[in-house]
């Protein structure tokens, strides 16, 4: 406080000598103004803890991105998907900007002042730092078990290949993993009757694109996801995937997705192709997302998301992503962390894209090398069941996120997937359901879980206490 007192006059009375505006009086009278603002700093903290706590009440009166006319939440929408560490961070650095174990030490007891907790209470309670059974308790980590009266484990038999797997072909194996299914994409794949897969009716709040399933294509051996310039067919406003009204979207594309939250450890492997954003030209930037990643439906109750995300502002421009939040469905500080790793050109040729998922750490893998580790930080490793996904989208007319040259666009644009294959962890004791069905599925795996209006799968569950909007199957 003195020293701001001390700053006063140079910036306030110019035209006197610091000597005449700092007599005593003057001084003190500062100070006492400055002291009683830093009194008022917890009142401040504590109104924004209560603004916290009404956070779903408010979000019920405007639950819908799209209905902002304010910028505040396109910008969300933008950090949600696209928010970046640059590649020279390093997860250490991440730690220390969080709190952590290393940083903290192991303690006995709970100590407000830090960000997360360090003592043998901490799992109890929910706020342990991500590396507190890594420095603290190593090997006592529990692997989350079912809502108790929910349906018991049933696990697919060992040694079974699901999916559509080449028949008499041999694949590579991977220490500590099962190889459990296996997607070729030899042939078209019937979306409506498949018992793993289905298609999306979402679409992106910060996007152009609206996804239908006509634009999930399977064709010369490669599934194609296209982003046409035509609008979707006859969408309706109501989603299932999006749990959401979506107003009308310029562009058109697909998302492939399993149809329930049936995916947990394991090691999770595609070979695809991002767009050429001009045909003919690997080089030409534009803008466009192009993923595989794992997802919990739906994000109102548990958002949850490991991923790959190909973008279209270089040609070697891979972010890779996890996200970590409950009870929120916008994006919002600390529930994500995010790194553009080293890649190679992602248009030009196929490329193999993996990451390993365990209950104490992520490993990313481009061609069989490992391009980024997360084993701590600030948001926790995901430990519930998701869906696997895989899209295009476009980008807002900002072209905030994706690639600043959407300009360069021309469509169709399509991203090729070669194969995509699954090999569970052999610690895994719960998932996926025998035959990839629903029968181990908890109530909280199962809540709001409808992908498409044709897959049959309820529609169980409120949105802040409100009915879900329903559509209606048009096959």
């Amino acid at each position: 406080a003195e020293r701001l007192a001390a700053a006063v006059p140079l910036f306030s009375c110019p035209h006197l000598s610091v000597s005449e505006l700092m007599a005593p009086v003057f001084k003190n009278a500062v100070i006492k103004i400055f002291s009683a603002l830093l009194l008022l700093l917890p009142v401040a903290v504590a109104a924004e803890e209560t603004h916290e706590t009404l956070s779903a009440a408010a979000l019920a009166a405007d639950n819908q991105c799209e209905h902002s006319a304010g910028g505040d939440c396109a910008l969300n929408a933008l950090q949600k998907r696209g928010q970046k560490l640059s590649v020279e961070a390093s997860e250490e650095a991440h730690d220390k900007l969080w709190g952590s174990c290393s940083q903290y030490g192991c303690t006995p007891s709970y100590h407000s002042w830090m960000g997360c907790q360090c003592n043998s209470a901490c799992a109890q309670h929910g706020n342990c730092c991500s590396d507190y059974y890594s420095k603290c308790a190593p090997g006592t980590q529990p692997v989350p078990a079912p809502t108790v009266g929910d349906n018991p484990p049933v696990t697919s038999t060992p040694g079974q290949l699901y999916g559509h797997p080449t028949p008499g072909a041999s694949y590579p194996s991977h220490a500590g993993f099962t190889l459990m299914l296996v997607e070729e994409f030899n042939s078209p794949i019937d979306l409506d009757s498949d018992p793993i897969w289905t298609w999306s009716d979402g679409g992106l709040t910060e996007g152009q694109v609206r996804f239908q399933k006509q634009n999930i294509l399977f064709q010369g051996g490669k599934m194609k996801i296209s982003v046409s310039s035509t609008p979707a067919v006859n969408p309706q406003t109501c989603s299932h995937a999006e749990v959401a009204d979506i107003p009308d979207k310029p562009l058109s594309s697909g998302e492939f997705r399993s149809r329930h939250n049936i995916f947990r450890y394991g090691r999770y492997e595609v070979r695809m192709k991002a767009p050429s954003v001009k045909p003919g030209n690997p080089n030409i930037d534009g803008n466009f997302i192009s993923t595989m990643f794992v997802f919990r439906d739906a994000k109102y109750k548990h958002w949850r998301e490991i991923d790959f995300e190909i973008t279209g502002e270089g040609p070697a421009a891979v972010t890779t992503n996890v996200l970590s939040a409950d009870n929120t469905d916008r994006w919002k500080e600390g529930i994500q962390e995010s790194r553009q790793v080293s890649a190679p050109n992602t248009r030009s040729d196929f490329h193999t894209y993996a990451f390993e998922w365990l209950p104490t750490s992520i490993t990313w893998y481009i061609d069989g090398k490992k391009v980024r580790q997360k084993t701590g930080g600030g948001v926790p490793i995901p430990d519930m069941a998701g869906k696997v996904m895989m899209n295009m989208w476009i980008f807002g007319e900002t072209y905030g996120f994706g690639g600043r040259k959407g300009h360069n666009n021309v469509y169709p644009m399509e991203s090729e997937y070669d194969w995509f294959r699954f090999y569970k962890w052999d610690g895994e004791t719960h998932y996926p359901c025998s035959g990839f069905g629903a029968g181990c599925l908890t109530s909280d795996d199962q809540y709001l879980s409808s992908n498409n209006p044709c897959d049959g799968i309820p529609q169980t569950g409120t949105v802040y206490g409100k009915a879900p909007c329903r559509a209606a199957c048009h096959r």
